[in-house]
């Protein structure tokens, strides 16, 4: 079975940023439970908000607004726990941890106790696509990795606020009018447009795709129809386009390049 680490390219050790829409936190923290089964520390994290990790997610959840307390807390449970989660706050009425600051992310990976740092930095409220609003994403400056997500789902779908978040933002960038039929096109426009998913990207980041949500034969296809696009228009960017279904086995289907 083709390992999300190699699917994905990761080396080393790194932060990685992930945003757009479909299945972010299902991928977020099963690439933590992956990476952490080497025997290295992983920190979980947001720069927006995400609902307050499970004990099945991650057994250890730290909440405190400085950095210096968690960095603290986060060295004594180290020695135990190779997978750490971490919010400023938690938002009781919303049962969601808030994040940090994108500056605080930068401290905490410079601290150096953790090899690997998975950083939400988008919202898309469950959405299975989105196009950001000025204010986002909220990617981290030492980001080393971003993955744009889009659920495949969405495909054949009306653009609207039922399968898009901010469906209007998504017509600006793809040119779809608001309840038109969502495409493979569009789905392409708003990973290489540069005021879709991947906007603000730092410059020196590696940039992957992760097509989720390839539950059928038809979702596959359509999966493979973007990947195809994405690898032939190089001034995208993308080193890597993956497509997978991370609440399924296996989670990864097939990537391109191959």
């Amino acid at each position: 079975m083709t390992s999300l680490q190699y699917s994905l390219n990761l080396k080393q050790g790194g932060v990685i940023s992930l945003v757009g829409a479909g299945g972010k936190t299902s991928l977020m923290f099963r690439l933590a439970r992956e990476l952490s089964r080497q025997g290295v520390v992983v920190l979980t994290t947001t720069t927006t908000k995400i609902y307050m990790p499970t004990r099945k997610q991650s057994s250890v959840v730290i909440v405190s607004d400085c950095a210096k307390a968690v960095l603290r807390q986060a060295s004594i449970y180290a020695k135990h726990h190779r997978h750490i989660s971490a919010g400023s706050r938690i938002l009781h009425l919303q049962d969601k941890l808030k994040g940090f600051p994108p500056e605080v992310i930068d401290n905490i990976w410079q601290s150096g106790i953790f090899r690997w740092i998975i950083v939400e930095a988008d919202g898309a409220a469950g959405r299975p696509v989105k196009a950001p609003a000025t204010h986002e994403p909220v990617i981290p400056r030492c980001t080393q990795w971003v993955v744009g997500v889009v659920g495949l789902q969405a495909i054949g779908k009306p653009l609207n606020a039922k399968w898009a978040f901010r469906p209007q933002l998504v017509s600006q960038v793809t040119g779809l009018a608001e309840g038109s039929i969502l495409t493979e096109s569009a789905i392409v426009d708003l990973l290489s447009d540069q005021n879709g998913i991947l906007k603000d990207a730092p410059a020196d980041a590696t940039r992957l795709a992760f097509l989720n949500q390839a539950d059928s034969q038809g979702q596959l296809e359509s999966g493979k129809k973007i990947a195809q696009m994405l690898v032939r228009q190089k001034k995208s960017g993308f080193t890597r386009v993956l497509i997978g279904q991370m609440l399924h086995e296996p989670a990864i289907k097939e990537y391109y390049p191959k």
